[in-house]
């Protein structure tokens, strides 16, 4: 009998923390500084702190559910098992949007620093190029994937207090100090559609949990990996706002979408431009390298579970062992890149990692608090009311995301659950069939789907 072809079981909490932080990548947070300062009208520490509130609760949920399901498939998985195929289905086809986009953000923040840096070659040349390399790297498998961003992790961190050193050095004094939370006259609702935004910088977390078929004791690993995640950027992305907001509380960019570079200089000169435009660059790759990852595993558990033709996406290569199909299509999906703008990519990110957030948050409630009734004072809080407050803050942030990304959004949404009703009905004629079985077995379903 041939031997059926599975994810290698390999990673460390240390690499999937690695491989969390650069997917999260936390120079990202420059790479959307201009586009989040422009929504938060300047008050970027504000506006961090309400979207580390609301990603906390659910990262908790998060990891309460990677528990009880320590399978691949992330939001889609806790959600189909915890409520229903449908929703399951809705919430793994947001996501996907969210995944999808993310390579195509790597791309083409690659092109817009890196033409930036060196005008005569065209933006679409690097986004080429980097698409490719994504491509051959995640086929060669996860462990080298992880290795690579360990390393390039680090980097990032140390330019960030490299950064953060430079900032401090500039301050003359209490008396030329503005503190952030002392000067708000934009009002709540402006944070708050800053935050929306801004969560698409925390979205790290929620990839680790697509890798728990790959990680060894995924039950304890997944769930520490997530909340150490969550730690490891809050401290950062908070001590770099304050620093900002004191040392230049009035900045204006003449491009929002290279603001960044131009903090750079503002603050070292050219010397640390140069610098920043070089470590970008190593943060880019590693966040496309495993945006990629991420994207290419979601598809490999729904076309697992016939959700998408299963012989296309579910397929693995035998050498490999890593979804050789699905990696090759996010890389041309990617080259909207060429195409799109950062602004209107990063709003589709946020809506459909807002989406799925909502839905896990439910699903812990729906789990625990519901079908397994555990419902103790402890219990109660944790399974209930934290989850109930993460979601509650989630659906207003989406409501703050501007019509365009909502329209385009649902537009995303009502086209898959018709494509996956479309998909039932097959099923349903198939079972209709008299040669069918009553009760057709698993094999025959996914036969079906194929």
């Amino acid at each position: 009998m041939k031997q059926e072809i599975t994810l290698r079981q390999s990673l460390t909490l240390v690499q999937v923390v690695a491989l969390g932080l650069a997917w999260m990548t936390p120079m990202i947070y420059f790479s959307v500084f201009g586009i989040a300062y422009d929504a938060s009208k300047g008050m970027i520490t504000e506006a961090y702190s309400l979207s580390i509130v609301a990603i906390f609760f659910t990262a908790y949920s998060y990891s309460i559910m990677a528990k009880i399901f320590p399978g691949s498939g992330s939001s889609y998985t806790y959600v189909k098992k915890s409520m229903h195929p449908i929703p399951g289905f809705t919430v793994g086809w947001a996501i996907l949007l969210d995944y999808l986009f993310s390579p195509i953000i790597a791309c083409l923040t690659f092109g817009i620093y890196l033409n930036a840096q060196f005008p005569a070659v065209p933006a679409y040349v690097w986004i080429i190029l980097l698409n490719i390399i994504l491509a051959v790297v995640n086929i060669a498998g996860i462990k080298f994937s992880a290795s690579l961003s360990k390393l390039f992790v680090l980097f990032q961190i140390i330019f960030i207090a490299l950064f953060c050193g430079y900032l401090m050095k500039g301050l003359n004094g209490v008396h030329d100090v503005v503190l952030p939370f002392t000067h708000m006259d934009a009002g709540l609702s402006t944070l708050l559609a800053g935050a929306s935004l801004i969560c698409f910088s925390f979205l790290g977390f929620d990839t680790v949990s697509t890798l728990s078929e790959e990680t060894i004791d995924a039950k304890k690993t997944i769930p520490r990996a997530i909340m150490l995640i969550i730690l490891i950027a809050s401290i950062l992305y908070i001590t770099t706002s304050v620093l900002i907001q004191m040392r230049y509380p009035n900045l204006t960019f003449n491009n929002l979408d290279a603001a960044g570079f131009e903090l750079m200089k503002l603050a070292g000169g050219a010397a640390l431009g140069a610098i920043f435009t070089t470590v970008l660059i190593f943060a880019i790759f590693t966040q496309g390298l495993t945006s990629v990852t991420s994207v290419s595993r979601l598809m490999y558990v729904l076309g697992r579970d016939s959700i998408l033709p299963k012989k296309f996406f579910g397929a693995l290569h035998p050498k490999y062992r890593t979804p050789v199909n699905n990696i090759v299509l996010v890389s041309v999906i990617s080259l909207l890149a060429l195409v799109i703008s950062l602004d209107m990519a990063v709003k589709f990110v946020s809506f459909g990692a807002l989406t799925s957030f909502a839905f896990v948050n439910l699903s812990v409630i729906v789990e625990c608090f519901i079908k397994r009734k555990q419902r103790s004072l402890k219990q109660t809080f944790q399974y209930l009311i934290f989850p109930l407050i993460g979601a509650s803050f989630i659906i207003w942030l989406i409501t703050l995301l501007d019509s365009q990304a909502l329209l385009l959004g649902c537009i995303w949404l009502v086209f898959g659950v018709t494509y996956y009703l479309f998909r039932t009905r097959k099923l349903r004629a198939a079972e209709m069939k008299p040669s069918a079985p009553i009760f057709p077995s698993s094999a025959a379903i996914e036969t079906e789907f194929k």
